[in-house]
């Protein structure tokens, strides 16, 4: 069978995708982020097409299960901007997640099973409803994820972060799609993939996000070493890592021979941060200000396989 790509418009080739944005949010609401939700169709769409207009072709909508995603309007707006959309299913870090909500009581099999319905099936119209109509798309067709996602707090696993791991390895053996694992500050990043390939995952198959927040290329050519996907997405960060740190993290990662395991994203994931919402600097950020100084740099051949090859090779679904 030839790889596909999953999209929320359906399946595609994978050399079709253009240049992928890895990380980013059109639709979010989490208790750690009161006031910075987004969940306005109108202004997603508005910061879809700016993130198109400064260069994508494509993106993947990072939110998992639980976390205000909307499914049939990821659908509309992929349909009207032109843009590619991968959506994701999943579970997030503890955090995320109120003390009372749902999933807490659920174990790993009943994790994988909505997990793998939501790459299979199609998605929920409505997280609230799980079991409830799935998601159609503008011309009826099941809107489908095409991400798996899951989180790891600072140097530690929490037991609910280890079950979502666990039904994140059993629902990639049995659908074949990626997996996103979100780090604090790229801490635990090796033990997250000993436990996700003592699980049967490849390490090609794994995206570690957030690497980029401790800028150490020793550590992420170990990680590449192991075949390891790194998701460099802290730009426009200066409180953290300025966007010069960053630079110098990449080009010395890509000189290591660490260059076909990075993937660029923005992760901006907040309504103050979203020109359409009236905050800044918005997801036209990458593509306009950080991407020629990247090109500058280390090179057009370096800086095209992180926006094409790189996540054509991770997003194709695995056999």
């Amino acid at each position: 069978m030839a790889a596909v790509v999953r999209t929320v418009l359906g399946d595609v080739d994978p050399v079709s995708l253009g240049r992928v944005n890895y990380h980013e949010h059109l639709f979010q609401i989490s208790p750690l982020l009161p006031g910075d939700e987004l969940d306005d169709e109108t202004a997603s769409a508005q910061e879809a097409a700016l993130l198109k207009s400064s260069g994508f072709e494509a993106m993947v909508d990072a939110t998992p299960f639980g976390l205000g995603r909307d499914p049939q309007a990821l659908a509309r707006i992929s349909a009207s901007t032109g843009l590619a959309v991968i959506a994701t299913t999943g579970r997030h870090r503890d955090a995320h997640y109120a003390s009372d909500h749902p999933t807490r009581s659920w174990d790993a099999a009943r994790l994988a099973a909505l997990f793998v319905s939501d790459v299979t099936d199609g998605m929920p119209a409505s997280d609230d409803a799980a079991d409830g109509p799935r998601a159609v798309g503008p011309t009826g067709d099941p809107v489908r994820a095409g991400m798996l996602k899951g989180g790891a707090d600072y140097w530690r696993i929490s037991p609910f972060e280890r079950t979502t791991l666990l039904a994140l390895a059993e629902a990639h053996r049995i659908t074949g799609a990626p997996i996103m694992v979100h780090l604090e500050f790229c801490t635990a990043a090796h033990e997250v993939l000993d436990l996700l390939t003592a699980e049967g995952v490849a390490s090609d198959r794994i995206v570690l996000a957030h690497a980029d927040r401790d800028p150490d290329a020793g550590l992420h050519l170990s990680l590449t070493e192991r075949g390891a996907y790194l998701g460099y997405d802290g730009f426009a960060r200066p409180r953290t890592r300025s966007d010069a740190e960053l630079l110098a993290l990449t080009a010395s990662v890509v000189a290591g021979g660490g260059g076909d395991r990075i993937l660029l994203g923005g992760d901006v994931a907040r309504r103050t941060r979203y020109i359409a919402y009236g905050g800044m600097p918005g997801l036209a950020y990458l593509g306009e200000r950080y991407v020629p100084r990247l090109r500058a740099l280390i090179g057009d051949d370096a800086a095209d396989r992180m926006l094409t090859a790189n996540p054509a090779r991770l997003l194709a679904l695995s056999a």
